[in-house]
């Protein structure tokens, strides 16, 4: 069994890729990054070490990679691969369709269909990349996607910022989860050890993202409002705990609302995830948590898109509007999108600010909550 898995990162090599090795599959990374991909082919092994309580490593062997960029040798793998998984982040897919689309044409018409997954921190994500190889099929479009099944997922695993000489080993928390719905499989299921397939992925992707992806994001914020530099520092302060906390109960109140799900089992999950983001082992910092603002208050995201859910239920709001507006304060002048959000504060008014960066219409209930923590932010900008 073959699988090739574009995005030889940290997440590519410390989660997907080891799984999919556990698995029994020979694994071919592909990434564009020259020296990413000659350091993997250097060597015949690299570990994975699993840091906090319960943590193990793992030896990793049975892997390739290839430079999606420069060698059309993907194409060969992608045709005879059984299985195709991303960590790339949402907007690189449409530059990774054109790779898959092109193993599709050589794939044989009667092997068995590509299983497709992308493991994104984004809700639809394979419905998005099925989408992009549709687009770069153009006419073929509908003959390739025949050759193709495309499953929606989950995955839940911190993978911290790497130490400069650890080569293509990784650090990872012990806990991960990895949700794959299995509709699309036929009860073909592909062979991933401790993935688990569901029959309605929608409940998983969003508590995932309103829990994990909005505490890890609101502790950075506020973190970094407070100077502090590690993330379990962080959560270390009362305060910051507190308002983090207070976040999460308002996703949980949402999910609730919206998928029925327990709230005793919430709860017990909050309990979980914050204590991930205490684990000393795993050094992590604001400033990488934070990166990418102007995407994290963005209308589907962690902060915007759970707060348009309770505003239009009249739940409350304001924990999480108070963590976009720890997120107006992120400026980090190495992140393009901190530099491109806090000149936007200085050159937008605040109404026109908040419907370009949320994409919320001025009618919606948490538009006027929004524009005044910009103009709070702008009215601190005018007097510094």
């Amino acid at each position: 069994m073959k699988a090739v898995h574009f995005g030889a990162g940290n997440i590519g090599r410390g989660f997907v890729g080891l799984l999919l090795r556990q698995g029994g599959y020979e694994v071919v990374f592909s990434d564009v990054a020259d020296a990413l991909v000659d350091a993997i082919n250097a060597v015949d092994s690299y570990t994975v070490h699993e840091a906090g309580p319960g943590g193990t490593d793992h030896v990793v062997t049975g892997f390739r990679a290839v430079n999606s960029r420069t060698d059309p040798a993907v194409a060969e793998e992608v045709a005879t691969a059984d299985v195709v998984t991303t960590a790339v982040g949402p907007t690189v897919l449409r530059f990774v369709a054109p790779s898959i689309v092109a193993g599709l044409a050589l794939r044989s018409p009667d092997a068995a269909p590509l299983q497709v997954m992308a493991c994104e921190n984004a809700i639809g994500a394979t419905d998005l990349l099925r989408q992009e190889i549709a687009t770069a099929a153009g006419a073929d479009a509908e003959m390739l996607l025949a050759r193709a099944i495309f499953a929606n997922t989950a995955v839940d695993r911190i993978v911290p910022a790497q130490p400069a000489d650890g080569g293509v080993d990784v650090t990872v928390e012990p806990y991960f989860e990895w949700a794959i719905e299995s509709g699309p499989f036929g009860g073909a299921l592909p062979a991933i050890p401790g993935a688990h397939f569901v029959d309605d992925l929608a409940p998983y992707i969003e508590r995932k993202l309103f829990t994990v992806n909005t505490g890890h994001a609101a502790t950075a914020y506020f973190g970094a409002r407070a100077g502090i530099e590690r993330i379990s520092d962080a959560l270390a302060d009362p305060a910051i705990a507190a308002s983090v906390s207070a976040a999460l109960e308002e996703t949980s109140a949402v999910l609730v609302a919206e998928h029925g799900l327990d709230p005793a089992d919430l709860a017990a999950y909050r309990a979980t995830i914050l204590e991930r983001f205490r684990n000393p082992a795993l050094v992590d910092t604001v400033q990488r948590v934070g990166r990418q603002p102007l995407r994290k208050i963005s209308r589907h995201e962690r902060f915007v898109g759970p707060a348009a859910m309770a505003a239009e239920r009249g739940l409350p709001t304001a924990a999480l509007v108070a963590a976009v507006s720890a997120a107006l304060e992120f400026d980090d002048p190495a992140d393009e999108q901190s530099a491109e959000l806090q000149q936007l504060l200085r050159t937008e008014e605040p109404a026109a600010f908040t419907a370009r960066t949320t994409s919320l219409d001025p009618e919606h209930p948490l538009f006027t909550a929004i524009r005044e923590a910009v103009a709070a932010r702008q009215q601190h900008l005018g007097a510094a």
